[in-house]
Order: structure tokens, then sequence, then C-alpha cells
């Protein structure tokens, strides 16, 4: 008899027993909003962002609403305007281009290679074309950062590094989010720390971390903003930069904070099981394995794997197969945007001339999420259904 995965795809581990004990503290206060603190009391969202600026080794953090607030936050902070041009990765999600899309500018899309990073050649081509760059990290995978920044240097690009999927890895041992001028970070239920919804925004640029206060909603209480830039550095922009609320409260922080503390140990446990899917994959026929840089420190939280020059029929066969065992894939060449998977044609507020390299390679990327509550039996299980069912159909569709 066939074997069957009987686990969830979808469901996190527990928020852990010191982040139910600071919420509810936070909760029995009543205090969740960052500004209302009693007397010598440092609100969580405080401790949240000096903390999270000391792991990455950034000078300045903004905990916000989400991910996709903290980018829209970045591009108006870095001085995009409506009609700018603003480069940004074709292999993303609906969050990347959207927060381009909601400061009224336009997004340039930028080829994907086999190895689901940015096509440095695709961007050094199209380099004159817009000021900022807002590179997804898309699922983990990190582009030749150094050859990628020398590329955005020497034609004065500003980078803005979208880390929803690397909070927790590195390019050669320097964080990611630390390389351009801002790094967005989420903190959404199915990303590496969970408060439901939620942002981090890091810079080293006291005027870009100024204007991002102020655009949080600080009203004129920036100095309370300890991971925050000096007092000075709001002295023209506080007058200048719109309120745009988006902060976020302390209830999130006091659940976020442990979790950070334990960031390092949940990246090897996602590593583990990321290796022992990888392992079970390699060598089935038809399916090509990522390889990953070793310039790179991953957290593994999905793993992805091409299914190259295989026709559209088939790869759905893959899908309905693998889901009739319990294993959910996501394609992200489909025709029409499904969950959480789209391409950069199914965003019709934006034209985007053809790229058939990247269509290529986008037709074959088949993506699973690899949460912690799966075991390493687990892992092992989902590599061999889906071992079969794409050994099976490649067979049929080559059998003399």
């Amino acid at each position: 008899m066939s074997e069957v995965f009987k686990g969830s795809f979808t469901q996190q581990e527990p928020i852990p027993e010191e982040g139910i004990e600071a919420a509810v503290a936070v909760m029995r206060s009543g205090r969740l909003h960052r500004y209302n603190t009693a007397p010598g009391e440092v609100a969580e969202t405080v401790l949240l962002e000096q903390e999270f600026a000391a792991q990455v080794g950034a000078k300045y953090c903004l905990a916000v609403a989400s991910g996709g607030y903290a980018m829209a936050t970045a591009l108006r902070a870095v001085g995009v305007k409506p009609g700018d041009r603003v480069l940004t990765n074709a292999f993303t999600l609906a969050p990347v281009p959207g927060a381009i899309a909601a400061v009224g500018a336009v997004p340039v899309f930028v080829g994907v290679t086999e190895q689901l990073v940015i096509d440095l050649d695709d961007l050094a081509a199209k380099a004159d074309q817009a000021d900022v760059l807002l590179l997804s990290h898309m699922r983990g995978h990190l582009a030749d950062m150094d050859a990628l920044m020398a590329i955005c240097d020497a034609a004065d690009i500003t980078v803005i590094e979208d880390c929803a999927h690397t909070m927790g890895a590195a390019w050669k041992g320097v964080p990611s989010g630390t390389q351009g001028k801002v790094g967005c970070y989420s903190c959404q239920t199915y990303k590496h720390v969970n408060s439901g919804e939620g942002g981090l925004f890091v810079t080293d640029d006291a005027e870009v971390a100024a204007r991002a206060v102020i655009l949080s909603g600080s009203y004129m209480m920036y100095e309370r903003h300890l991971a925050g830039p000096p007092k000075e550095a709001f002295d023209t922009i506080r007058y200048e930069t719109p309120n745009i609320s988006g902060r976020m409260d302390n209830l999130r922080a006091a659940i976020l904070r442990p979790q950070l503390r334990k960031l390092d140990i949940q990246r090897e446990r996602w590593n583990e099981r990321y290796y022992e899917i990888e392992k079970g994959l390699r060598d089935t026929p038809g399916l090509t394995v990522i390889e990953r840089p070793e310039e790179e420190t991953i957290v593994g939280s999905s793993i992805q794997f091409l299914l190259k020059g295989w026709d559209a029929a088939a790869v759905e066969e893959v899908l309905a197969r693998c889901l009739k065992r319990g294993v959910e894939l996501k394609w992200f060449g489909g025709a029409e945007p499904v969950g959480f998977t789209s391409r950069y044609d199914s965003w019709r507020y934006v034209e985007a001339p053809r790229m058939p390299q990247s269509d290529a390679v986008l037709a074959g990327i088949i993506d699973i999420r690899v949460p912690l509550t799966f075991s390493l039996e687990d892992c092992a299980l989902i590599a061999r259904i889906i071992k079969a069912e794409v050994g099976a159909v490649y067979q049929a569709a080559h059998r003399p």
C-alpha cells in the first residue's frame, strides 16, 4: 500500500511559554500601545527594537505592523515618489510589487536564474532604468551579494532588502538585511518568528531611520525610540514627513522577543529538516535539486526544486498525485495565481514585458513549506512520496 503523509503543512509550533507569559503581563497592564508606558518602564516594542538591532548588527531598528508596511515605508524613506521606477525580482510574492505600487511607483521586473535568485546580468542591463532596487530574497535564496552590491554601487542604485524569508540567514557571515540601505523583515505566522502579523525595519542611515519613525506614526514622540537615530536627525524631517500609521504594539513585541533569542537554534532545526528532504529528492529522474552556495547560511523553512522543461499537464499531475498522498506542493508556473503563489505577470496593474528565460524557470518551480512541527521521519516520508510520484509521471512521459 502507498505511504500517505498525514501531517499539516501550515501547523506552526506554539508560542514559547516565556512569550505567552510576557503577552499576558502586557494584557494585564492594559498598556498595549507602544507609547503608553508607566514611569520608568521601557516598552516591549522598544526592547524588541534594541535587541533585534544588536542581533543583526544594525544601528537602528523600527518595529512595524507588517513586512509589507516595512517595505513601503523603506521606499518612502529613501525618497521614492509616485511615477518612479523601482527594480525588483520577477520571482517574488505579491507584497513586493504591492509595496512599490502602494507608493505610486512602477515595478521593473528583473529575471530569475535556475538558482532561484535575481539574474545579475539582467540587473546590470536594467541598472539605468531605476535608482532603487527592492531585492526579494525569495524563499530564502541569497544571490551573490558582493556582486550584486558592486553592480548597484556602480550604478548608484539604493538597495532595499526584503528579508521575509531570510531572517537569520547570511551571505559570507553578513546577516541578511544589512548590506543594502534598509532591511525589511516579516513576523507573519509563516515566517521565522510568529506574531500573526508584524515587521521589522533596520538601517544604518540616520536620515532614513528618522523618516521611517515619523512615517510609522510616532507623532512627536520620536525620542522614545531608543533604537532610533539621535534627536537632531528629526529637526527638519518631523515637519516634512506624513504620518502613515503602522506601528507594532507591545503585545506582539512581547510574543516575538523570546522567539528571536531562539532564532539560531530554530535555524539549525529548520536546516536539519531541509537537508533531510533534499537528500531524499536527489537522483530523482526529471527533478533538479537547487544547489546552495557555500557562502550562504540558509534558514530552510521551505524547500524548492525544479521540474525543468515539463509541460503544464505533467506538473499538474504530479501536484495532484502528491496531494492525494497528503503532500501539498505549490507551483509558481500556473497560469493563474493560487494561494500564496503568483508570477510577475499575475499583477495586472503592471505592464511587464515578457521574459522568456525567466518564464522557463518559473514554469518549473515547485515549493514546499517545512514547518518545525515536522519530524525528520516526516521529512523523509515527504521526500519518498515526491520522489515516487515525480518518477512515475516522468517515466510515463518518457516511455519508449
